[in-house]
């Protein structure tokens, strides 16, 4: 029997690897990741692999699957069974694993199912990914009989959480965990932390009855609003399916967005880390990385993609990062990966030694209008060079351009940005600005740079 298995063509993705279940990913495609991821691992001298798998409905069968793999090719398995992708990295961290594979499909539909993986602490992305692509490709995979070992790492990853907090005093908290990865966590947290907590949808169901687990879709809080209103609450917090995103609204049901919860949070940091360098991605708030400045912080503009982010934190000491998707990344006191658990703890501590409310503090944040994320249809094999064109078109005219990732446009009243998805046939933008009116003069010209490069809009 052959042992060549070539994946379908769209799962391999820049950060994860990504499918359909039973359409273009398969249990045996799981098998053949957790062989070739397996192989890679021993051929740097590793031996021992964490697995963990959210709550959907596939994820046991393509947990199964991939640890029969990693055990074909030698490799000891320590299965941390059902969680948060946080505590998978917790637990490749602290069980000294040498690599991790957690089976997640993150924040996508119940249909949908995927792998994010870590290997000696680090991301595993881009060109490592492909590589496993190759092996299962051509079935070269190394041969064994790896052992099995469930581990039971909850209770230790809920007291590391706890440990840093520090708020002075009680605070009410609704949590809404969507029915994702995240519930039985957070029940454990909330349990120990002061003040009321009301937790929503804690039941972990990968059919995600109530709503869709995206806290970046405002239609998705609208049921921690009404609770946070009821309860008379003083935030709420919110998480994606598999716990790396966090979202969170204030007591007058406003929602804070990734980069305003990195203000908050990076006045704490930058006492403890004077002169350090926080990062956020290109997507971001100019206001974030002024705010940064003024409290005597070096801003540092990324390129958007969890594991792009965690790989220049490390590359350059960073304490602190975050995207405006909500995966916030702490590695001040903590491991330096997206935790939107221990991010919540974080929060919490610092609204609790506020001498104001969140809601106030809100409040008082700069008053500009932005575009949510807009998103544009445009063929893979195009995407890179639209936005490569508008670079050019753009360095050509004298314009102020930040290419760090796609092309940001700067101007005195505002800025727009353009870059190519990682993960989607997309294009996408952003624009922000003091008002209306220059918002609209900014959406205007980046249609006039799409319609230049034969891209039609919608926006």
């Amino acid at each position: 029997m052959s042992l060549k298995h070539p994946f379908h063509p769209t799962i391999l993705r820049e950060y994860d690897i990504r499918g359909i279940v039973n359409d273009t990913l398969t249990a045996d495609d799981a098998y053949a990741i957790g062989r070739a991821f397996g192989t890679i691992c021993a051929k740097q001298g590793g031996r021992h692999v964490a697995v963990g798998r959210d709550g959907r409905l596939s994820s046991p069968e393509m947990a199964d699957a991939v640890i029969l793999g990693l055990r074909a090719a030698g490799i000891d398995v320590q299965d941390i069974g059902l969680g948060p992708t946080p505590m998978l990295y917790f637990a490749a961290k602290t069980l000294h694993a040498d690599g991790g594979i957690m089976i997640t499909g993150s924040h996508n539909p119940p249909s949908h199912n995927g792998f994010k993986i870590v290997m000696k602490g680090k991301p595993f992305f881009g060109a490592d990914i492909q590589e496993l692509g190759r092996i299962a490709a051509a079935g070269a995979y190394a041969t064994g009989s790896g052992g099995l070992a469930a581990r039971q790492i909850a209770k230790s990853y809920t007291e590391r959480l706890l440990q840093d907090y520090t708020g002075q005093r009680p605070l009410r908290v609704v949590w809404d965990c969507g029915n994702g990865a995240t519930g039985e966590i957070v029940g454990q947290l909330v349990a120990k932390l002061p003040g009321h907590h009301r937790v929503l949808f804690a039941e972990i169901d990968g059919t995600f009855p109530n709503h869709h687990p995206d806290p970046t879709e405002p239609h998705t809080l609208k049921d921690l609003q009404a609770a946070v209103a009821e309860d008379k609450a003083d935030l709420g917090i919110a998480f994606d399916g598999d716990g790396d995103r966090i979202g969170v609204i204030d007591g007058d049901g406003k929602i804070l967005w990734g980069d305003q919860i990195l203000v908050l949070l990076a006045e704490d940091v930058l006492k403890h880390n004077p002169g350090a360098t926080i990062m956020a991605d290109v997507k971001a708030s100019q206001a974030l990385f002024q705010a940064i400045e003024l409290m005597g912080g070096q801003p540092l503009m990324w390129k958007t993609g969890h594991s792009l982010i965690k790989t220049k934190m490390a590359e350059i000491g960073c304490p602190l990062a975050g995207e405006m998707s909500g995966h916030i990344f702490f590695a001040d006191s903590y491991y330096g990966y997206d935790d939107a658990l221990y991010a919540a703890i974080r929060f919490l501590s610092k609204v609790a030694r506020l001498n104001i409310s969140l809601a106030q503090w809100h409040a008082l944040l700069p008053k500009l209008v932005n575009t949510p994320e807009i998103r544009i249809d445009c063929p893979d094999q195009r995407k890179f060079a639209v936005v490569e064109e508008v670079r050019a078109r753009l360095s050509a005219s004298g314009a102020k351009v930040d290419a760090t990732d796609g092309v940001r446009v700067q101007d005195g009243e505002g800025w727009w940005l353009l870059r190519a998805s990682n993960t989607q046939a997309v294009l996408v933008a952003r624009a922000e600005a003091k008002d209306k009116a220059h918002l609209d003069v900014l959406k205007d010209l980046l249609r006039g740079q799409l319609s230049e490069s034969g891209v039609p809009t919608a926006f």
